[in-house]
């Protein structure tokens, strides 16, 4: 939990965390070494939300926040390069929290902390660009318009020549597409023929449409969390004759291709520094309070909400 200064005097002090519907208490743990400050902002990203929210994990009880993003400012502690910073840290969403330097990153000094709260997407999206190692002049499909697979676009629509088409089933995404300077088709107008195919729509059907789009001998890099539940995956029609491959890619540890030099730290300092563009803007929602979070999440949660990435402010 991160803690400002105040709080720090006083061990007994308890911060608010959000939950999924409610808000609850967590008791701040006393410490000197970790350092400590005042949530500044976080962000939440609908897609696993929505899934988890509606009952993939079986009725078991979540953090709104899990694998969020966070910032704290005015560090107490943490060494003078992190002092009277803004860093991002991954964390549940709560007022006050606790954890050690080495668990955030200090922010670019250019980059707004309203757009630094996609850094563990992007930081996703990196790692599955990675495992796809897309080339110039790829014709190149994204399946999934959430907040990673926008991601998944922007990087690829910085290749030279690369042909990028963002796919989603909601015809709305497409002026996220046009933002992102990449085109956009829905399903039945996905291309054909493609060189690489990322599914980040954690559906069935979605999965169909990335095969479908594959070339001879081309590669899906699926990206997409399922929860707990079972998918049909269509391994029949032309998925062995035109030798395709299904890859999975998950952002708990680094892309093969980079892991003998790169941590995760370089990994997600690199994610914050590609999140400098400002069209990316265009996938995060207005700002709510955290106070007003457990009354409009179920909102923010709906499937026809059209958020991809909700911006929380604690102040």
């Amino acid at each position: 939990m991160v803690r400002s200064a105040r709080a720090c005097r006083n061990p007994s002090r308890k911060a608010d965390r959000a939950w999924a519907g409610r808000r609850a208490r967590a008791r701040v743990v006393w410490g000197t070494k970790p350092g400590h400050g005042a949530a500044c902002s976080s962000g939440t990203c609908t897609g696993k939300r929505i899934r988890a929210y509606a009952g993939a994990l079986h009725g078991r009880q979540f953090p709104v926040s899990r694998e969020i993003r966070l910032f704290d400012r005015r560090l107490g502690r943490g060494g003078p390069d992190l002092e009277r910073r803004i860093v991002f840290a991954l964390h549940p969403h709560q007022t006050l929290f606790n954890v050690p330097s080495s668990a955030v990153v200090r922010l670019p000094d250019s980059l707004p902390p309203s757009r630094a709260v996609l850094a563990a997407n992007m930081e996703t999206a990196l790692n599955a660009v990675w495992d796809g190692a897309p080339g110039p002049a790829d014709r190149i499909a994204i399946v999934g318009a959430g907040a990673v697979g926008a991601l998944v676009a922007f990087l690829c629509g910085r290749i030279a020549g690369a042909e990028v088409t963002l796919v989603d089933i909601n015809p709305a995404r497409a002026e996220v597409a046009h933002k992102l300077g990449v085109d956009f088709a829905t399903p039945e107008w996905a291309p054909a023929d493609c060189d690489l195919v990322f599914q980040a729509s954690a559906t069935a059907s979605g999965l169909a449409t990335a095969l479908k789009s594959c070339g001879e001998e081309a590669t899906v890099i699926d990206l997409s969390w399922y929860g707990e539940g079972q998918i049909g995956v269509p391994l029949g029609a032309a998925f062995h004759s035109r030798r395709l491959r299904l890859v999975s890619s998950q952002v708990g540890q680094v892309a093969s291709s980079r892991r003998p030099r790169w941590t995760r730290n370089r990994r997600l300092a690199a994610a914050l520094s590609l999140l400098a563009d400002d069209c990316l803007d265009a996938l995060i929602a207005p700002a709510v309070t955290f106070q007003d979070l457990p009354v409009r999440l179920p909102d923010i949660l709906n499937a026809k909400s059209n958020i991809l990435c909700q911006l929380i402010r604690y102040a």
